[in-house]
């Protein structure tokens, strides 16, 4: 199966995972109700009434909300599945981060639309995690395309036969799950979507837009955890089993682990974050993409 087919059942195992851990720490019994539902609330989202607002621009508002999940959508085409990708492009890595940067623009939209107050300060919020976020996950993405020499994700997985470059990049490795986090505003980079703004982004959408809002952040941490398996983590490459059985289960354990981070770190202030990744991880980054460059020129 093709990763943009996969995509929506890891989202569904991601939404269905957090429902459980939510349950246990509020000291509930976990049964299948309470795994599916997030999936039972969907007609209730559906059927709600729509919010009137006294002068929302109603197409950029829509387009928005439209261009978040579409947006996670296409970043799949070019992440492998085993071997073969959707679109296995020459400029793979480049083609995922301009999808991630067009997430940018459609939560913009969608916070300027309603011409709302709370909803216009979450949409300036994800700017101000975007800038804070953007450059050291660039950096991060360059440094394995470097170490490859390729900017072709099957080429950036096949590079890695003998050593993971989660293992000899670590620094990139982490700032690259630190912008999935961010990418999907969850976790400590919820703060687009706080609660102190009654919902923020979120906070006038309602009906079929607040839907693929919220899809929208899931399919984008389910196609960052699976992006992260042919960039760090060696791909398909594994013993005893296809390629795509172990694509599936590098990426399951990659979004495990990321629902795990988003409940255990608490939400980071854009302000506090920006100081954070302009004096720490920028240099950090720099200095991770230096090294497989070195290592290149030693060869």
């Amino acid at each position: 199966m093709a990763a943009p087919g996969l995509l929506l059942v890891l989202a569904v195992l991601a939404t269905t995972g957090n429902a459980v851990l939510d349950a246990r720490s509020a000291g509930r019994p976990v049964t299948l109700a309470t795994a599916v539902r997030p999936l039972l609330g969907v007609p209730r989202v559906l059927a709600a009434q729509p919010r009137r607002l006294p002068t929302p621009d109603v197409l950029l508002w829509r387009a928005g909300a439209v261009t978040v999940p579409v947006a996670a959508v296409l970043s799949t085409l070019v992440i492998p599945v085993g071997s073969h990708a959707a679109a296995d492009l020459s400029v793979g890595v480049v083609w995922f981060n301009a999808m991630e940067v067009l997430t940018w623009a459609g939560l913009w939209l969608a916070g300027w639309g309603p011409d709302s107050v709370f909803s216009l300060i979450g949409g300036y919020r994800f700017l101000a995690l975007g800038l804070a976020y953007e450059l050291p996950l660039m950096f991060a993405l360059i440094s394995t395309a470097t170490g490859a020499q390729s900017l072709r994700v099957n080429d950036i997985a096949d590079a890695q036969h003998g050593l993971w470059y989660a293992v000899w990049m670590p620094v990139a490795f982490v700032v690259y799950l630190a912008g999935v986090l961010a990418f999907s505003f969850l976790g400590p980079f919820a703060y687009p979507a706080g609660r102190d703004l009654a919902g923020g982004v979120l906070a006038e959408a309602s009906g079929v837009d607040r839907l693929l809002l919220q899809a929208g952040r899931w399919l984008w941490l389910a196609s960052g955890a699976a992006m992260a398996v042919p960039l760090f983590l060696g791909g398909g490459a594994g013993p005893g089993l296809p390629g795509w059985v172990w694509s599936l289960v590098k990426t399951l354990l990659v979004l495990g682990l990321l629902v795990w981070v988003m409940r255990r770190v608490p939400v980071a202030r854009a302000d506090r974050y920006v100081e954070f990744a302009w004096v720490v991880l920028i240099p950090l980054t720099i200095a991770q993409t230096l090294v497989p460059a070195l290592v290149v020129l030693a060869r």
